[in-house]
């Protein structure tokens, strides 16, 4: 288990955002590329045709109910996402979301070529399949999500 939260409730910094009914939590240490991946993910999205929105950048709340872990946004910073070196700006948003998958940015390493299989990240002991990305610019984040997980957009 890589990570995650030990309260029922918490605010943890990371980025969660839905496209269709799959909701998305970017994690990983500061500058690693959370917002602008959510970001790439989201525009992938509409491109596409499909219904995504942001739920939260850099703070996000995470609550467990009906044992799902289910994420938020502190009401001030609700649809705003930073862009590192462009500003901040304002998101088509949702207030929740129920969290189908973890993802955790990273820049590229050797170390991390072929990471374990079947990581997760644990929401007050509720286990979400976690991803490892690279942060490289090199290809669409949601292609990649996509790959690696069909069934959570093929609903």
């Amino acid at each position: 288990m890589t990570g995650g939260i030990g309260a029922a409730g918490q605010s943890i910094h990371a980025t969660a955002i839905a496209v269709g009914s799959a909701g998305l939590l970017f994690v990983g240490p500061s500058g690693s590329g959370k917002s602008s991946t959510a970001f790439a993910c989201l525009t992938a999205a509409h491109a596409r045709g499909w219904n995504a929105a942001l739920i939260a950048d850099d703070r996000t709340s995470l609550v467990v109910r009906g044992g799902r872990c289910i994420a938020s946004c502190p009401e001030p910073i609700r649809g705003l996402l930073e862009l590192r070196g462009t500003g901040i700006v304002t998101l088509p948003r949702r207030n929740r979301a129920v969290l189908s998958l973890v993802v955790e940015t990273a820049a590229p390493s050797a170390a991390t070529r072929l990471p374990p299989e079947g990581e997760t990240f644990s929401c007050n002991g509720i286990a979400l399949p976690l991803l490892r990305l690279w942060h490289n610019g090199a290809a669409d984040p949601l292609s990649r999500i996509f790959a690696s997980r069909p069934e959570l957009f093929l609903a």
